[in-house]
Parts: C-alpha cells; structure tokens; sequence
C-alpha cells in the first residue's frame, strides 16, 4: 500500500475531545449546556439509526438532546409548527430536521424556517447563499463537507493551487464541497452523471472527493498518483463472509486505489466519523452564538 490511510476515527475522537473539554468549561462557568433538537418524521430505518447515533454523541459529549418524532403522515403545518416552537425555545441552540422527508413534505420551506443562528446542519438557504459568496462566511457548513475539508487538512494535504475534482453534485455533499475547497482556493471541477469521459478527468484530481453512491465506481486507475482521495461513499456488497452478510464500501475501489493515491480515507471509518463530530462542533458554536 503506498497511500497514507487517513483515519477518521482517530481525527473524529480528537475533535469530540475538544467539544467535550469546551462543553465542561461551560459547566464550570456556569453556563447552559448546549441543546440540539432532533426531528424526524416516519419510520424510514436508517433515519432512524442516524438520529440515534447523534443522540447518543450528545449524551458522551455532556450536550443534551431534545427528539421530537413525527408520524410519516404528519401535514407541512404540523412539522412547520414544531420548528417554530423549537426556533422559540432558550434551551434548544441547533436544530437538525433528519432528511430525506417524505415525499409529500415541501423540505425547502421546512429548512428555511430553521432560524439560522440554529441551522447545525448548514442546510439553510442563507448559509449555503453565504458559502457559495466570496468574502462571505457561513454561520455553520454542512457537517458532511466540512469533515471532508477537515481530514484534507489534517492531514497535510495541500488545497490551495490544486486541481480538485467532486464527484457528485447533491446539496448535502458534492456542491458545498465544491464550494468548500474554492473558498480555500482550489481549482474545483464538479463531475456528475452527464459528464464525458469520467475517468479522463478524474486522473488530473491532486484532490478528489467522491460522493456519487455507486459502490466502487472509481477504479485505481482513475487516480492520478500521488492524489488525496477522500471517499463519502457509504454502500453495501453481499459477503456471506460477514453476520450481517454484506460488507460496506465505497465509491472507490479501495485495494486499487490505495496502491496509487497519496492519501485515501476508509469505508467505513473515514469520513463517516466526522459527520456526527462537525455535527458537535456546529451545536457547540451556535450555544456560543446564542450566548452573546
């Protein structure tokens, strides 16, 4: 293996560390600690998992956590309802609506009801708007992105002046990445499903991030060697091998990438890690924002 692993793990410990000293020393001052509220409409399953694992961080991180479960049939009045009330309550510094909502939920007008001083999740339409404008900053940048930009940087990686290319183009990950390494002057190319000759741009990535959700769609030699590659993929192969009888991977090959890459995040155990520990981050910030 010639690729440098980076560990999301270890670099998401460090981080939740840090949290959690500064959510004591707020303790001992004698001031609030830091709410996030939840919400989460259906019963979608991994959802579900997700909020659970941020509810559980809260606890480890001394936060406190506020659920609020809604029935997948819960009417637009009813979910906007609640974040008005929680846009309203001292005790609740960040907000995050668990996405996708159910098809027959309008999201834009739920996450734009969102105050922003409580937009954790960077989603807002002013935060992505403040983000993708030179010379503003957002109040908060989606968690997702921000890990991915956060791993780059611990280890080493050199953005400015290099050429990047993200592949995929969502709201959640692919453009605010795409924003993310402009804002630290990287030369950013966004590939997606209509783009020619996939391959051929990938191979002059210094930086590639790789956000499509297609099981290891990029192959070793798609890589340009010596590239950091930052993998957000998260999908599931048959391995009767495993209890669970499937394995994850991501949208890289990993055994052919990691014997060209310069640097490669795992799946799992790459950036997985460090969205629910920009997620901490963002609710420590916003009790800061709210506090003066």
């Amino acid at each position: 293996m010639t690729a440098q692993l980076i560990d999301g793990k270890a670099i998401a410990r460090q981080v939740r560390e840090s949290v959690a000293a500064a959510v004591a020393k707020r303790a001992a001052d004698g001031k609030q600690a830091p709410g996030l509220a939840t919400v989460l409409v259906g019963d979608r399953v991994d959802s579900a998992t997700y909020v659970a694992s941020k509810q559980k961080a809260c606890q480890e991180l001394g936060m406190v956590s506020f659920h609020n479960q809604l029935p997948g049939d819960a009417t637009q009045e009813h979910v906007e309802d609640l974040v008005r009330r929680l846009n309203a309550d001292p005790q609740v510094n960040g907000i995050l609506v668990q996405l996708p909502l159910p098809a027959h939920l309008n999201e834009e007008r739920v996450l734009q009801l969102i105050n922003i001083e409580k937009d954790v999740d960077g989603f807002s339409p002013i935060n992505i708007g403040r983000l993708a404008q030179k010379g503003r900053e957002p109040l908060f940048v989606p968690c997702t992105p921000f890990g991915c930009i956060y791993l780059l940087e611990q280890a080493g990686v050199k953005i400015e002046g290099a050429n990047a290319v993200v592949l995929g183009r969502s709201n959640i990950v692919g453009m605010p990445a795409a924003l993310l390494l402009i804002s630290r002057n990287a030369t950013v190319t966004v590939c997606h499903s209509r783009t020619r000759d996939l391959p051929a741009v990938i191979r002059q990535a210094d930086i590639l991030i790789a956000a499509i959700g297609k099981a290891e769609m990029v192959r070793g030699d798609w890589i340009k060697p010596g590239a950091a590659v930052i993998d957000v993929g998260i999908n599931s192969r048959p391995d009767a091998t495993k209890k669970s009888g499937y394995r994850l991977v991501g949208d890289v090959n990993f055994e052919e990438a990691k014997e060209v890459a310069g640097f490669i995040t795992p799946v799992p155990g790459g950036v997985g890690p460090m969205t629910i520990a920009m997620l901490m981050k963002n609710t420590l910030r916003a009790a800061e924002i709210q506090d003066s």
